[in-house]
């Protein structure tokens, strides 16, 4: 092939000829490779050869013999592809690959040329294809949703093939345009190039601003079956999978809706509805749609006349679809290209209607409401001006009018708002069985096993219950009766919870002149601003030393310690992550004084700093206890306490701990899903590589913008110190407010933390992405000029 400048690219599966085995070899590689025996029948394919194979039992498979040019990453990716969808929805009716008899999920054969052919098997799924005119507007909806299921289900995977080069991806319209000399007729030749035209002036330059991800790609009539009621019940040909726009499959899917309908709007809107009901159409896609409904037609005729240059052998196969293609598109230029687009993109505005919060309550109603029932107790709502929530996706929140806003700030969804095998897996198990843990139940053993799992060796007990607050409230009463000791020590700005206990081990929460008689604080190894800076030696030595001292002050008042609370990445003293000496000598010193260590990861475990699953694994120590909570259910009401067998054998002699919720199934359900979401999408590692992005990102604005004093943290738990004065480093809280509230109308959303509120907090769910991480260091880069250049003006 050519591309558009006359140079020679090299021969990909559009331009190498498809394998083209007998039905009888095909058959004995099902046998050799797969232990199948049965007869193969050829079936229709572009660069591939796909043959069903029906066992002597009367069972089909499909058995699939990829192109030579095929590269065996794809090949890969495609697999662990259908793998993530079974994972992540299983009801989603995809082929399941099958194991080689060497146990593999695909095998190598060569043809009589010495090419060689990557072989895959899998399950023949039921139903049939069908013409659009066969569907109602139900069974359009139907297929609308499915698409954006699809989509849902391929959320979070990632793969290093994603990103190669194939001519049906959208985003690569333009670079057909070489193929338009191929079109004999005239009038059709300038179709294609106003469409051309429209696409790289109007949608080339915006696409890469959408919601990007792995999608299906090809997800049409030709690839979806449908069971007699015209629901889906099969989808086929994963071959077209690639990272791409995530709207690309709407467009493509509305193409094959509506090529052969009177009123193709008709059948888009329908098809629209459908999607809008699963997912949210953002209006950046909203109004490419049109756009990329008619590339996928651009595409469709221009890669069909090239290749029939190429195989006019295999013309019949190749240009099935043109003609259709061909009437839709002259159809689009008659009405207009521009209006087309205007009328899908109101079809999408109220296709995703009552997604976005339609039929809400306005927020100044709902504002009254809540001064009127909600105790003024209660935390204030966030923001000067308070964001009414209707939903979540990922990373990002929904307010009533739909307006999205990227989360960098809350770690409680750590794998994603509204993860399709979290809310799957809590709703199975309610619908199946609720109850509390003095019933023997597997999810609850299992979870607590899989825990364990992750911890350092002794760190082998686990107590469930509802929250971070009780976790660390029980973790206390263990404490104290294990050591008979009163006394704890926590940093001077902690939290560790709401309860009566945990409030006393909460320096943040604690009114003016408060200081409980039994506890002792000491300064969190701040070494950016504190007492002992980085640049000092010793410096994280020299904090350690501030528990020894406590240990000291408290047993001076005849008070020995039970435990010291530590988060390790001090995310209310504002975010710290101190060499592994500062937690080794400080543990230490309090363990020589008999009191014992509990690890408070509520906010900073589960696999946040990229580096282990929980931060003090960092420091290398190993605590007494380890208390959990907030991100453990990615929302659902969960909390745990992990700790030593001897520790919780001496409580139970004496007493008993029941919590009638804390561990129940479908909470157990819920932890093990974000368990495995961890694991299969690699989000510690994300967290890592993502974060450290960030961090670079940040310290980059913090060359640039003096106001910007320091960026610290680990994976994706950062803090952004603003100061008044870079070389005197006076905490700037005034900036750090109007920073977060200008970020909010901006779209993103952070929190402050630290004893003066000028620590900006950044803790996004574990799936944020490269691009969202540059969102939210150019948004914080605009509103930090913004504000600074305002303050600077008022100055003078």
């Amino acid at each position: 092939m050519n591309d558009a400048k006359g140079r020679t690219t090299p021969a990909g599966p559009l331009e190498t000829t498809p394998p083209a085995f007998s039905s009888e070899e095909a058959a004995a590689f099902a046998k050799r490779l797969f232990g199948l025996t049965g007869v193969a029948s050829s079936l229709d394919s572009e660069r591939d050869q796909n043959l069903r194979v029906v066992s002597d039992e009367g069972v089909p498979y499909l058995l699939k013999i990829s192109n030579s040019a095929d590269d065996s990453g794809v090949i890969e990716m495609q697999t662990q592809a259908l793998l993530h969808i079974i994972r992540a929805l299983p009801d989603l009716p995809v082929m399941r690959p099958l194991p080689t008899l060497d146990g593999g999920l695909y095998a190598t054969l060569e043809d009589t040329v010495g090419n060689g052919h990557l072989v895959r098997l899998f399950t023949f799924l039921p139903g049939r294809m069908m013409s659009s005119v066969d569907l109602d507007a139900q069974a359009l909806g139907w297929f609308g949703s499915t698409v954006a299921r699809m989509g849902l289900s391929l959320r979070g995977f990632f793969h290093p093939a994603g990103g190669y080069k194939i001519l049906w991806d959208l985003k690569h319209t333009a670079q057909l345009r070489p193929f338009v000399d191929l079109v004999s007729d005239d009038e059709r030749r300038s179709i294609c190039k106003r469409a051309l035209d429209r696409f790289e002036q109007h949608a080339l330059p915006a696409l890469p601003g959408l919601r990007g991800q792995i999608i299906h790609n090809d997800l049409t009539l030709d690839n979806v079956l449908l069971d007699d009621a015209r629901s889906v019940s099969g989808i086929v040909d994963f071959g077209d999978l690639t990272h791409s726009a995530l709207i690309c499959d709407l467009a493509i899917a509305l193409v094959s809706l509506m090529w052969e309908r009177p009123d193709p709007f008709e059948a888009a809107e329908a098809a629209i509805a459908g999607y809008g009901s699963v997912l949210l159409i953002e209006d950046e896609e909203a109004d490419l749609l049109g756009d990329l409904v008619s590339a996928r037609l651009i595409a469709l005729i221009l890669i069909a006349n090239w290749r029939v240059a190429l195989y006019p052998e295999n013309t019949n196969y190749i240009t099935a679809n043109a003609e259709s293609a061909w009437g839709l598109l002259e159809r689009f230029d008659a009405v207009g290209l521009s209006r087309v687009a205007r009328r899908l993109r109101a079809a999408c505005k109220g296709g995703g209607s009552s997604r976005s919060g339609a039929g809400c309550p306005p927020t100044e109603d709902l504002l009254e409401r809540r001064r009127n029932v909600l105790s003024p107790a209660l935390s204030p709502l966030s923001y000067e001006h308070p964001l009414h929530l209707v939903r979540g996706e990922g990373i990002w929140m929904f307010d009533r009018s739909g307006n999205r806003y990227l989360d960098a700030y809350n770690n409680v969804p750590v794998v994603g708002y509204s993860h399709p095998r979290v809310s799957r897996a809590i709703a199975d198990q309610s619908r199946t069985l609720n109850t509390n843990t003095r019933y023997l139940h597997r999810s609850v053993i299992e979870l607590a096993e899989r825990i364990v799992a992750t911890m350092p060796d002794g760190l082998d007990t686990v107590l469930f219950v509802n929250s971070g607050s009780e976790a660390n409230d029980v973790a206390w009463r263990l404490a104290t009766a294990y050591t008979g000791a009163p006394g704890a020590i926590v940093t001077a700005n902690a939290y560790h919870g709401v309860t009566t206990a945990t409030l006393a081990l909460s320096p943040e929460e604690w009114i003016e002149g408060e200081l409980p008689a039994h506890v002792e604080r000491v300064p969190a190894p701040d070494g950016y601003r504190g007492i002992h800076r980085r640049e000092s030696p010793d410096w994280a030595g020299r904090y350690a030393r501030h528990l020894g001292e406590a240990v000291t002050r408290m047993q001076s008042r005849g008070i020995e310690p039970a435990a010291f609370y530590v988060d390790s990445l001090f995310t209310s003293d504002g975010i710290f992550a101190p060499p592994p000496l500062y937690l080794q000598s400080g543990v230490d010193c309090v363990r020589q004084a008999g009191g014992l260590i509990v690890a408070d990861e509520v906010q900073s475990g589960f696999g946040r700093t990229g580096a282990h699953m929980w931060s003090f694994q960092a420091a290398g120590i190993v605590p007494d206890f380890v208390t959990l909570g907030k991100p453990m259910g990615n929302g659902h009401p969960i909390a745990a306490v992990v700790t030593r067998t001897q520790i919780a054998e001496r409580f139970a002699s004496k007493s008993d701990i029941f919590s009638t919720f804390g561990g129940n199934p479908v909470a157990s359900r819920a932890g093990l899903a974000v368990l495995d979401v961890l694991e299969d999408e690699a989000l510690q590692e994300r967290a890592g590589e993502v974060g450290g992005y960030l961090q670079e990102k940040l310290k980059e604005l913090m060359r640039g913008h003096e106001s910007i004093g320091d960026v610290r943290g680990a994976g994706l738990m950062i803090g952004v110190e603003l100061v008044e004065d870079a070389k005197e480093r006076r905490p700037h809280s005034r900036l750090a407010h109007a920073v977060m509230n200008r970020m909010k109308d901006k779209g993103v959303l952070v929190g402050s933390t630290g004893p003066d509120g000028n620590v900006l907090k950044i803790r996004p769910p574990l799936v944020l992405a490269t691009a969202e991480a540059d969102s939210i260091a150019g948004k914080l880069r605009d509103s930090v000029v913004d504000l600074t250049n305002v303050e600077g003006r008022t100055r003078r």
